[in-house]
């Protein structure tokens, strides 16, 4: 089983005050609208953004350090936010932490005061790095220059014995596929990486039909399954731009040709997620926001059927609030995360005793229990990991 990430912590990050996160593989974060679930699936967003970008580019693209730093808590706090991440097995180590904290300024400003990596190698070496007011690492003759606005690993992680850890961190990816943007003509790019929101559709399947026929063939196999007689998908191209054709058949010799703007919003959506998955390289880690949504629940088996197969190549984090999600047999309690919002924060944390003996005698499932009003949280678990933040540091003493 892929899991990138075995745990992860977060202090004072939007509306987080602080979680301890654990996570199996998928991994289904559900809350009701305005509970925090998007804010929970930009801290991947971060993460990936900070180890390409400039860190004060990724703060602007959210409205700066204010919006991003948590303040609905304790005014009182200090004005530090931080994450940190727990690694599973990653290509070339068997296991890792990277964890940073920044703190806030007047007018925008901010300065990173701590960072910190370790990668753990299969023969037990361990590399680790420690930067505050100075860079101390076990690894001789590694110097960058510290930068106050500016994290090190992006630098550092072009030494190979760190080089695990900005992989894995700058391979995520987090999806909200907007089916408007299928529909619109594209400026073709590599299709390397599909964007967002799956504006770049039509470069991803171009660019699959060069590099992996094999998976774009089984993209059309589910697709058909979703939209049946929908026998294929492809790159058309309008002058320098792209779009997406698509071919229906049924009977004999009976064939229409369709280009996105005519297809429905769930068949561009579940096309993006079907990009998500297959896209190629495969993401480090896979974040699918609401794939329930313009979807019809009649198609939703098979969505969850792309979501476990997700599953077997890397780690999937799904964000719902949808009890037709939850209703797959395979769909475990540790496979569930609740989000919750309570006195203007965002909380997660497992299920209660209740709803995991229920799904675990298989009295009713999950999708069941939601629709019953009957999936809550651990409330004592809800109150560990308020504090457990406080009692596991992001940062470890070398």
């Amino acid at each position: 089983m892929n899991k990138t990430i075995k745990k992860l912590l977060i202090k004072r990050f939007r509306s987080f005050p602080n979680a301890v996160v654990e996570f199996d593989n998928p991994t289904f974060f559900v809350g009701k609208n305005g509970a925090g679930k998007s804010n929970f699936a930009d801290v991947f967003g971060f993460l990936s953004e900070s180890m390409s970008l400039p860190l004060q580019a990724v703060f602007d693209k959210r409205g700066g350090i204010s919006v991003v730093r948590n303040r609905s808590s304790v005014r009182s706090a200090p004005p530090i936010l931080g994450i940190g991440v727990v690694f599973g097995k990653m290509n070339g180590a068997s296991g890792g932490r990277f964890a940073f904290e920044v703190k806030a300024f007047p007018n925008y400003e901010y300065e990173v005061t701590r960072e910190q990596c370790e990668v753990r190698c299969d023969d037990g070496t361990r590399y680790w790095y420690d930067r505050s007011k100075r860079f101390n690492s076990n690894v001789s003759g590694l110097r960058p220059a510290l930068e106050p606005r500016a994290l090190c690993l992006p630098v550092v992680g072009g030494d190979e014995r760190f080089a695990p850890v900005l992989r894995s961190l700058s391979s995520m990816r987090v999806y909200l596929i907007e089916p408007e943007k299928l529909r619109e003509m594209q400026d073709p790019d590599s299709g390397k990486v599909l964007r967002r929101d799956g504006s770049n559709a039509a470069s991803v399947v171009k660019e699959l039909e060069r590099s992996n026929p094999d998976g774009l063939r089984r993209v059309r196999e589910i697709l058909e399954s979703i939209v049946p007689n929908t026998k294929s998908v492809r790159p058309k191209k309008h002058g320098n731009k792209l779009t997406l054709e698509f071919t229906q058949e049924w009977g004999l010799h009976k064939r229409l040709d369709f280009e996105a703007f005519n297809m429905s919003d769930g068949t561009l959506r579940v096309l993006g997620m079907l990009m998500a998955v297959f896209q190629f390289p495969t993401p480090s880690l896979l974040v699918i926001e609401e794939p329930e949504a313009t979807v019809h629940p009649g198609a939703l088996g098979a969505v969850l059927d792309l979501i476990r197969h997700a599953g077997r190549i890397t780690q999937v984090v799904v964000t719902t609030h949808s009890p037709d999600i939850l209703d797959a047999k395979w769909i475990e309690d540790k496979n569930l995360r609740i989000v919750t919002w309570q006195e203007g924060a965002s909380f997660i944390s497992t299920i209660d005793e209740t709803s995991r003996k229920a799904l675990r005698d298989h009295l009713a499932r999950a999708g069941e229990l939601m629709r019953a009003n009957a999936l809550h949280p651990d409330t004592d678990a809800l109150f560990k990991e308020s504090s457990k933040i406080k009692e596991e540091r992001l940062f470890e003493e070398f």
